[in-house]
């Protein structure tokens, strides 16, 4: 193919599968086998629903590699890991509908550490596929972007990094983003895919509502996702001064509902849904409603041992694990699984 004619790598032309099938082909080989994977700054056992049932596919992989900035519980249980470079060890050029920015390289890679176009390519060259990645480098894929405007990715950065401006009322030159080119209230891609074309309520598979058998076991509806300082999702929790400010995993109650389950601030209380439990350490806020309880995400412990089984404990107090991922309880429209307005029960540990 001529290089005039050729795209290099964009994310956002990136296909993407749901988990939960992909998942269950690896497990059971249907409706075709899995048998190796990658994942790329992912840490796949503390993002998805379900730990347990992520654990065991990637556990039944042939093969498993990673490319992660620092050892990880996934990256534990992978038969290889590459070391991925940090933002600030790589060039981006971030792109929006109007205009880019370029972000410079604030420091060389450390140690061995590559960006993920240099992990991909490399892999690319080993399989025989040269012809498609003639750039070298990511630098070289950037200059070839902005090749069409007249710039390079260093003539960018002296003009303070910006191309482009916004733009307002686009939508009179090129319509909105629809099959219509119009503002859709009624989806027509929805309803092209047998989906509700407008929105409408349902009521969560497991709620008060829905389930007042096991509303009765468990009567708080429990959050998971809130965002906490100084943590970021699973990271974070190995930087000491990080862990000083928040050492253990908290899930949240309102004073009275801990007063009314015989609870104290700093316990170490069990939080349980019908897929699972975990420990955590319990803290107080009238912020939370009485009827509700708020857990931490993203939890595991550096500190503890890599190996299998423990895997820096990853399966002691990640809210995941509480998280089911069956198709009853995902959206049908796009698949998204619940991690709020979940039935869970508080209790000492």
């Amino acid at each position: 193919m001529p290089r005039e004619y050729m795209h290099p790598p964009n994310a956002d032309m990136t296909a993407v599968a749901h988990a939960r099938p992909v998942f269950e082909a690896m497990i059971t080989g249907k409706p075709y086998p899995v048998t190796a994977a990658i994942s790329v700054a992912s840490n796949p056992l503390l993002s998805l629903p379900n730990a347990r049932h992520t654990y065991e596919a990637l556990k039944s992989l042939e093969l498993y590699a990673v490319g992660e900035f620092y050892l990880t519980p996934s990256a534990a249980l992978a038969d290889y890991v590459f070391p991925i470079c940090s933002t600030v060890e790589t060039t981006e050029l971030w792109l929006t509908g109007a205009f880019c920015v370029a972000c410079p390289r604030g420091i060389e890679p450390l140690y061995e550490r590559r960006n993920t176009y240099e992990f991909w390519r490399g892999l690319a060259l080993r399989l025989g596929q040269s012809e498609h990645w003639p750039w070298k480098s990511v630098d070289e894929v950037w200059d070839y972007r902005l090749s069409p405007v007249g710039l390079t990715f260093d003539r960018l950065l002296e003009q303070n990094g910006l191309f482009g401006k916004p733009e307002f009322e686009r939508y009179k030159k090129y319509g909105f983003g629809t099959p219509s080119g119009k503002v859709e209230l009624r989806s027509s891609t929805f309803e092209a895919l047998g989906c509700e074309p407008l929105p409408v309520y349902r009521e969560m598979a497991h709620s008060p509502l829905s389930d007042p058998k096991l509303s009765g076991v468990f009567p708080l509806v429990l959050i998971t996702g809130s965002r906490f300082m100084p943590m970021y999702h699973s990271e974070q929790r190995q930087i000491e001064e990080a862990r000083k400010k928040r050492p253990d995993p908290l899930v949240t109650l309102h004073p009275e509902t801990a007063k009314r389950l015989n609870l104290v601030e700093g316990d170490w209380v069990k939080v349980e849904t019908p897929l699972g439990s975990i420990r955590m350490r319990l803290a107080l806020s009238d912020t939370v409603d009485s009827r509700m309880a708020d857990a931490d995400h993203g939890w595991w412990f550096p500190e503890r041992e890599e190996a299998e089984p423990n895997l820096f404990s990853v399966f002691e107090s990640n809210a995941n694990l509480l998280c089911p991922d069956g198709s009853e309880f995902c959206s049908p429209e796009i698949g998204s699984w619940p991690h709020t307005a979940l039935l869970c029960r508080v209790e000492k540990a």
